[in-house]
C-alpha cells in the first residue's frame, strides 16, 4: 500500500502475529469504552443531553477562545473517537486526536498538579493512562481484527488491479 493517506487512515498490516493483533484489539476495546464513556459523561451530563457547565468553565479557565466550541470538540473527541478506536476504524486518526486531547488534560488542564497523588483530588495520572494506550494505537495502527483492515486489504486490491491495467 503505498498512498501514504491509505496508509496513515487504515494503518500498516498490524502485528507480526495473531496474538499480537489480540492483545491490540484487547487494548482497543478496553481504552476505547472508557474514553467514549468518559466522553459521553460530558456530553451527557445530569440526566440530559448538553456539556456539563464545569466543562466549559474549565476550557475558559485554560484560556481557550471560544471555550463552549473546544469543550465540545474535548467532548466528542473522547465519546466518538473511543467508538472509532474500539471498532478499530480510521484508527491512527482517532488515535490522534484522543493523543492531543490527553496531552491537553495533563499538561494544560492538570499543569498545576502532581503527576501522581493518590490521596490527592486531582493530578496527571489518569490523562497520563490514556495517554499511553493511544500513544501505541498512533505508531502501531489498529491490527489484523479491526475494520481498518478490511479497507487496507480493499485499498491493496485496488493497488494490484491498478498495475496490472485492470
Amino acid at each position: 500500500m503505498k498512498n501514504p493517506i491509505i496508509r496513515f487512515l487504515f494503518g500498516g498490516p498490524g502485528t507480526a502475529s495473531a496474538a499480537g493483533d489480540f492483545g491490540l484489539l484487547v487494548l482497543r476495546v478496553a481504552f476505547g469504552a472508557y474514553i467514549a464513556l468518559h466522553g459521553w459523561d460530558k456530553i451527557h451530563s445530569d440526566g440530559h443531553f448538553g456539556l456539563m457547565p464545569q466543562l466549559v468553565e474549565g476550557v475558559q479557565g485554560m484560556g481557550f477562545p471560544a471555550p463552549t466550541l473546544f469543550a465540545w470538540l474535548a467532548a466528542l473527541t473522547e465519546f466518538v473517537g473511543g467508538i472509532l478506536v474500539v471498532l478499530g476504524f480510521v484508527t491512527r486518526p482517532a488515535a490522534l486526536a484522543l493523543t492531543f486531547n490527553m496531552c491537553v488534560a495533563a499538561f494544560v488542564a492538570h499543569k498545576q498538579d502532581p503527576w501522581y497523588a493518590p490521596m490527592a483530588p486531582r493530578s496527571k495520572e489518569s490523562a497520563l493512562l490514556y495517554l499511553a494506550p493511544f500513544v501505541l494505537l498512533l505508531f502501531a495502527g489498529a491490527g489484523r481484527f479491526s475494520v481498518d483492515r478490511a479497507f487496507r486489504r480493499r485499498a491493496a486490491r485496488a493497488e494490484v488491479r491498478e498495475k496490472s491495467g485492470d
